[in-house]
């Protein structure tokens, strides 16, 4: 394939939310192409619609009007179980809080992905095991999150995300929970793991420091995108 081909092309995109008599617009006549191996920072004040676009982006909502395709796909024209197995298939998300299940241990959370693929439990713990090794907590493997830092269980996270080797990553605010020494070292390990894969990055940030060192910025002002100043 490609390095440049393109994962998410997104097409006129707009949101609306109705609640009684009011009729909020999100998104407005968005248009947005992400490559492999793109590095691309969203910002936008609070309430701009970063987490929107991120959310259509990656099927966990439809568009009001315009589309959005994953690999030449078109979201709105699936079945949920078909988004589901794309999804599973080539996006991994990181969120601003890491959502890993508090029973399971950080290498029963990564594998989780694998097994929903339908991996044995033999191969997914490997592959678990491997990406642990990657993001420096080999030896954390049978802690659960809450014997784990705020760091360390956002590096689980992102080790979850990886392990299915995703064509993007879509990460919403990751450091926002952290200090700014955690918060460096999390992003630094979502650039190296882009570096070293080709999934495109594509991350909702309100730290501008942290923009400026990905590749690409684009700002929502009032539901319009443009390239950043």
């Amino acid at each position: 394939m490609s390095e440049r081909e393109t994962v998410l092309d997104a097409r006129g995109l707009e949101r609306r939310f109705r609640e009684g008599n009011l009729d909020v617009s999100v998104l407005r006549g968005v248009d947005l192409q992400i490559h492999r191996g793109d590095q691309l920072a969203i910002v936008g004040a609070s309430g701009s619609g970063k987490s929107t676009l991120l959310q259509l982006l990656g099927g966990l909502d439809l568009p009001t009007a315009g589309q959005v395709s994953i690999l030449g796909q078109d979201w709105a024209r699936m079945s949920d179980a078909r988004r589901g197995f794309l999804r599973n298939l080539h996006i991994g998300f990181v969120y601003q809080f890491h959502h890993l299940l508090p029973e399971f241990t950080a290498l029963e959370n990564v594998a989780i992905p694998l097994m929903i693929r339908g991996e044995t439990s033999r191969k997914a713990r490997l592959e678990a095991a491997e990406w642990l090794h990657r993001v420096d907590l080999a030896d954390r493997g049978d802690h659960k999150p809450s014997e784990l830092s705020g760091g360390e269980r956002q590096r689980v996270a992102i080790a979850r995300a990886m392990v299915t080797e995703p064509a993007v990553i879509l990460a919403d605010e990751p450091t926002g929970n952290l200090d700014r020494e955690r918060a460096q070292r999390v992003f630094s390990l979502l650039q190296a793991m882009n570096r070293a894969n080709g999934s495109a990055l594509a991350l909702v940030t309100h730290d501008l420091e942290l923009a400026q060192r990905m590749e690409r910025t684009v700002r929502l002002v009032d539901g319009v995108l443009s390239a950043a100043d």
